[in-house]
């Protein structure tokens, strides 16, 4: 009997993207609480992430036994290439938040859209729209402005290493979207991602143990395992799922455009967790970044 995807639209895939770009808010916030806690190695951090994510897939593939596997293995190399990138890019991501600035890793991190416009055009010959490419600046433009708002003068600074590993994540990243799009759009969800985040979580401990820079420290204080499944499951299990699934049916930079919802997320979750009032700036920094993404969001004709 046939294997049949689910039907799916452009606007369950909005969704999809708006709802991870929100709780992608979460992974900063959760990282720096590590490094302040004392937990600031980054293979262990990526690993543990990866590991609670693959953990929870485990436990709902267990649950549910109707899923088709013959797609994934008929396309198992590339899903392999898919994890190894993810994996380089949360490695990227969580060295970049612990040796730059919030402002910084943020701005630069969220540069994705501008690269995977880029990706897509050239090596894939799948160009925006005039209307789409000035949606994704005017987000951007919005981001810049909510971190500068955040951030004191004295935090706007140049810190090479921090800052290269923020915009190489940004850069992988957009390969990732793009070379997952095909990939999505005919294998199931579940056993996708189960596999993505594996190879992944395989790829983190390779690369630490070849640089010799981690020890995997295993937690063991409750404060720091409590935070480790709170990043496995917010902004990787669930956000980043819900992120390549819209894959589907958006393209790789309106996908990568819905993640600029991160920091409106982030500063939502300050107010409601700590009470945290923004600046006045964020008013204006978030109706750019909406404005951007109901632009991108606009179906071309």
């Amino acid at each position: 009997m046939p294997f049949h995807l689910p039907a799916r639209s452009r606007r369950l895939a909005l969704v999809e993207g708006a709802v991870a770009g929100t709780l992608f808010g979460t992974a900063a916030i959760l990282i720096n609480f590590l490094k302040a806690q004392g937990f600031a190695d980054v293979f262990s951090i990526a690993f543990w992430r990866l590991f609670v994510a693959s953990a929870l897939f485990v436990v709902i593939l267990a649950l549910r036994k109707s899923f088709n596997w013959s797609l994934l293995r008929k396309d198992f190399r590339r899903v392999s290439i898919l994890g190894v990138l993810l994996g380089s890019h949360f490695i990227l991501f969580v060295s970049a938040v612990l040796d730059t600035t919030i402002i910084n890793a943020t701005v630069l991190v969220n540069t994705t859209p501008i690269w995977s416009m880029f990706v897509s055009s050239f090596l894939f010959k799948l160009k925006p729209s005039r209307l789409a490419a000035f949606g994704i600046l005017v987000s951007f433009l919005g981001v810049a402005v909510i971190t500068y708002g955040d951030a004191s003068a004295r935090t706007w600074t140049i810190q090479l290493k921090g800052d290269l590993e923020a915009l190489l994540a940004a850069v992988v990243e957009a390969f990732y979207l793009n070379y997952g799009r095909e990939t999505r759009r005919k294998t199931s969800l579940l056993p996708l991602m189960f596999t993505i985040y594996v190879v992944s979580a395989v790829t983190v401990v390779i690369v630490g143990a070849a640089s010799q820079a981690s020890s995997f420290a295993f937690p063991v204080e409750p404060s720091i395992v409590l935070a480790l499944v709170g990043l496995g499951i917010l902004p990787t299990a669930l956000a980043h799922s819900f992120y390549f699934s819209s894959l589907s049916d958006l393209k790789s930079f309106e996908t990568a455009t819905m993640a600029l919802l991160e920091p409106v997320g982030a500063t939502l979750l300050g107010v409601l967790l700590f009470a945290q009032i923004p600046n006045p700036i964020f008013i204006l920094g978030a109706a750019l970044v909406l404005t951007g993404i109901l632009t991108v969001a606009i179906k071309e004709s």
